[in-house]
């Protein structure tokens, strides 16, 4: 009998390795794109058809990836698929799909437990198996492992097991696949030294820990560092803006410590794939083992708090100038959760939108990233089309809400047209003819 990890190690080595990657969406792209470029065969599964047939046409469905790149990862043998049952093709199964939270925000799996089912089904020895959607510690040993085992292989002799942690920014050029370290972690020393082998052909270093347990819980300390620091300013903000004080000067100021303090900026809300909801894997787990994560948890109640925050200043604002909410025409600029990308997943801007609307509001949407808003699952009533941002649009409004700082938008035109600018991303701070129609909230 052949040895499993010898033949799975020389195939990763050589470039020979076909590299399966299952979920298509922000993060499983790029790595598909990375890996074909490093001359590795590819084969990408989803289970949205629609995704799929756009890639083998040669089109992207994401921003920041161009349609020639998909049409180079083509002509380098790239192919997207709705079979899962072609997973035995690939030496090695990268998971890339969802980890969102239940209404209850507790950790939903679904998606990991599925695609580690659909692996199962087709597993076969010598594979590699590796975990990279974000979760908490020991989903790879305590939920994953045992689906594998079913199938009656050996994990770390026939088969093996890893987690890395997905690290991509998406909107950020500096930050992607090809230059972020990456962090393995083997559930034995054959998995991490396969694992780090397949990576180190499409990123700068690896970073090898020794366990799947460090990997996961590095994932879900990088998170929360930047949950717990916006909760800090964002709730900074508030008490500011009751004294009068800017928190952005504030903010601009500190940073210029050359030690011992890092900026983080506030805004209407948390929004994203990872921020908003890791904290809460951990506290999940944390009351599993007895423990009250209560700096998170507060973090969290602050930052799920600012939406309505924001509300509350629309209608002050509103109401100072003798209107109500109920009956004005309010639009929200920008449904992407961060700025310049086209990925409104967990977007703040879809729960003040809801809450307007319910509110009697007349809401509307620009995005110059997002031309129809998708039905999302916590929202699912809120589709519709980004207007035109004219000069006509936007002086028929009685509230224009700044949610997403796009560099695409020309700020001084739109406060030149507005009656009333709600800004939650200073953006507009440059803008001086007409300034006295902007409140920052």
């Amino acid at each position: 009998m052949t040895d499993s990890f010898a033949t799975l190690l020389e195939r990763i080595t050589t470039r020979k390795a076909k590299v399966g990657i299952i979920g298509l969406g922000y993060v499983g792209l790029p790595l598909a794109r990375a890996f074909a470029q490093a001359g590795f065969e590819v084969l990408g599964f989803d289970v949205d058809g629609a995704k799929v047939a756009k890639l083998n046409a040669g089109r992207s469905y994401i921003r920041q990836i161009p349609e020639s790149a998909i049409q180079e990862m083509r002509t380098a043998g790239f192919e997207a698929t709705l079979h899962f049952e072609r997973l035995g093709e690939a030496d090695a199964v990268l998971i890339c799909v969802p980890t969102p939270l239940t209404d209850a925000r507790e950790p939903d799996l679904t998606y990991v437990l599925n695609s580690t089912y659909a692996v199962a089904g087709q597993l076969r020895r010598g594979q590699l198996v590796i975990l990279e959607s974000t979760t908490y510690p020991t989903t790879t040993r305590g939920d994953v492992l045992p689906i594998l085992s079913q199938t009656g292989l050996t994990v770390g002799e026939d088969y093996f097991l890893a987690f890395s942690p997905e690290r991509e920014d998406p909107g950020n050029a500096g930050h992607s696949v090809h230059n972020i370290p990456k962090v393995v972690g083997g559930l034995c020393k054959k998995a991490s030294d396969a694992a780090c082998a397949l990576y180190s052909a499409i990123v700068p270093s690896v970073v090898p820990v020794s366990s799947p347990e460090i990997a996961e819980a590095c994932k879900i300390l990088e998170n929360t560092y930047r949950a717990v620091n916006i909760a800090l300013v964002n709730e900074l903000k508030v008490l500011y803006d009751r004294m009068g004080i800017d928190v952005w000067e504030v903010i601009d100021a500190a940073k210029t410590k050359p030690f011992g303090f890092q900026a983080f900026y506030p805004g209407p809300g948390l929004g994203g794939h990872c921020i908003p909801i890791d904290p809460f894997y951990l506290t999940w787990i944390a009351r599993k083992h007895g423990l009250a994560t209560r700096f998170i948890e507060l973090a969290g109640e602050v930052n799920t708090g600012m939406p309505t925050y924001v509300i509350s200043r629309i209608m002050d604002a509103l109401n100072d100038r003798g209107r109500a909410v109920k009956g004005s025409r309010i639009a929200i600029l920008g449904m992407a959760y961060k700025k310049d990308v086209d990925d409104p997943r967990e977007s703040p801007g879809f729960e003040m939108m809801d809450t307007l609307k319910k509110k009697g509001a007349t809401v509307t949407y620009n995005d110059p990233h997002i031309p129809h808003l998708p039905k999302m699952r916590h929202w699912p009533g809120l589709e519709m089309t980004s207007s035109d941002l004219t000069a006509e649009y936007l002086a028929e409004q009685d509230c224009v809400l700044i949610v997403t700082d796009h560099t695409a938008y020309d700020y001084g035109f739109i406060v030149e047209h507005a009656k009333l600018v709600i800004d939650t991303r200073n953006a507009a701070k440059g803008v001086v003819k007409g300034r006295e129609k902007i409140l920052r909230a």
